[in-house]
Parts: C-alpha cells; sequence; structure tokens
C-alpha cells in the first residue's frame, strides 16, 4: 500500500471513531439481533463491541474525556449482562420479547435527555473534527442539536413498531415491526448524519461568496429509496405480504434511486 492510501486509511479510521454512529453501533446491533431465544447472544455481542470502541478510542487519544454515549453504552450492556446470567425463566423471556424497545426508549432517552442538559450527545464527537473555534458557533451547535434530534426521533421510531409487534400483533419477529421499519428509520438517521452537515457546510461557504453546491432534499433519499428493492424482495421470498407489494417495492425503488441521483446538487 502507498503512502497516500496509508494516509487516507489512516484519516478515514480516525473519522470513523470520531463519528457519533460509533457510539451508537452497539445499540443498533442489539436492537436488530435481540428477539426470543437470541437474547444472551444479542447482549453478549454488543458488550463485545462496546469494550472494543471503548479500547480503540482510548488506544487513539490517551486521556481523552469520556462521552455521554460511551458511559451510557458501557453501564447499560454490562447490567443487561448480568441481569440475564441472574434472570429467572421468566425474566429471561421478559427480556428476550422487550429488551429491544427497551434499549431503543433507553436511547430515546439518552438523546433528548442530553438536549435537555445542552449538551447533545453528537457535539461532543462533532467537536473531535472541528477547530476550536468552531465549537460555540450557533450553527454548529444547531447542526448538532439537529442531529441528537433525529436520532432520538428515528429510535423512537424503531421503539414504537417493536411496542406495536410485541403488544399488538403478538409477534416479536414480524418482518415489518421488527426489522423492515426499524432499519429503515436507522438507515434514515444514518444517511441524514451524513447529509445536514454537507448542506450546513455548502450554505455557509455560499453566503462567504464561494462556490458551493449544496445537496438537495433528494440526495437524502438516496439510501432510504434503494432499500426499498431489498424490502421488495424480502417481502416476496418470506411472503410477508401479497405479492403485488413485493413487485411494487422493488419497482418504486429502482425508479425512485435513479430518479433521485440524477438531480444530485442545488445549484
Amino acid at each position: 500500500m502507498n503512502t497516500a492510501t496509508d494516509t487516507r486509511a489512516r484519516h478515514g479510521a480516525a473519522g470513523l471513531l470520531d463519528s457519533p454512529i460509533l457510539g451508537m453501533a452497539p445499540w443498533i446491533v442489539f436492537s436488530v439481533l435481540v428477539g426470543p431465544g437470541r437474547f444472551e447472544i444479542a447482549v453478549g455481542v454488543a458488550l463485545a463491541l462496546t469494550v472494543a470502541l471503548v479500547v480503540a478510542g482510548r488506544i487513539r487519544a490517551p486521556g481523552s474525556s469520556w462521552k455521554i454515549l460511551e458511559v451510557c453504552d458501557v453501564v447499560f450492556f454490562a447490567a443487561l449482562a448480568v441481569i440475564g446470567a441472574l434472570a429467572s425463566a421468566g425474566t429471561l423471556t421478559w427480556l428476550e420479547t422487550y429488551a429491544g424497545e427497551v434499549s431503543n426508549l433507553a436511547l430515546v432517552a439518552i438523546a433528548f435527555g442530553s438536549i435537555a442538559a445542552r449538551l447533545p450527545f453528537t457535539l461532543q464527537y462533532a467537536r473531535e473534527r472541528v477547530p476550536r473555534a468552531l465549537w460555540h458557533s450557533p450553527q454548529f451547535v444547531r447542526t448538532n442539536y439537529l442531529l441528537t434530534g433525529v436520532w432520538g426521533l428515528a429510535f423512537l421510531v424503531a421503539a414504537l413498531a417493536g411496542l406495536y409487534g410485541d403488544l399488538v400483533l403478538h409477534n416479536p419477529n414480524n418482518l415489518w415491526t421488527g426489522w423492515i421499519i426499524q432499519i429503515g428509520a436507522i438507515i434514515l438517521a444514518l444517511r441524514f448524519t451524513d447529509w445536514y452537515p454537507q448542506v450546513v457546510r455548502a450554505r455557509a461557504a455560499r453566503a462567504g461568496g464561494e462556490p458551493a453546491e449544496v445537496p438537495t432534499v433528494g440526495a437524502l433519499f438516496v439510501p432510504l429509496t434503494g432499500y426499498l428493492l431489498p424490502v421488495g424482495i424480502v417481502v416476496l421470498a418470506a411472503d410477508a405480504g401479497p405479492a403485488w407489494l413485493g413487485i411494487a417495492l422493488i419497482a418504486a425503488g429502482v425508479l425512485l434511486t435513479r430518479t433521485l441521483r440524477r438531480p444530485d446538487t442545488q445549484t
């Protein structure tokens, strides 16, 4: 590997470690994996990932302060591991059914609680990626309030979908409430976290007289429209709906993705 490639790889790894997405990775993995008969596996994977991310962050930046999300990661999954090890069969059954919703609601509380405390959790990560002079700029702070709020809403949607599957459909493994809707909400939040700061930077550059292309609203939804294609295939393969619905989702995914990718920026 040449020097330029090495440098890009290091910068890419550093950027990933500075991203709030990485702090939410254990929660995302846990909420996707957990279910009847999978509680211990989901907790084990989430806790191992949490420890690995904390260690990687400390190795990269020795002496760096702990972030809100890191502390919550360690406390939440360590507590679940202990509870799961000591739980009775009845408690374990309850955890297997509702732990996904509990974790999603915990993240909702973390997101909106950090906003209420005037320290949105994405702000701690963002400060490691921008000069200190920008830390208190209204635009920078406002952006992180919005990003944190979007993540709170995404996990609220995931929690409500899971609860509907558990309490109304009485089917924790329902394809739509347990997987499709929850993953779709996370995909949109992931995309928004990447898309919105680009919009803010481009608008700021334009305001300063510099040429800049502003990503369109359509570009925000490209990953979600692309998600319709595999969803349609799963609907057909798993018989999770009428055949026409699966075909319609596939067609809509292909057409919308092509359409939205054309006008890539606002001029």
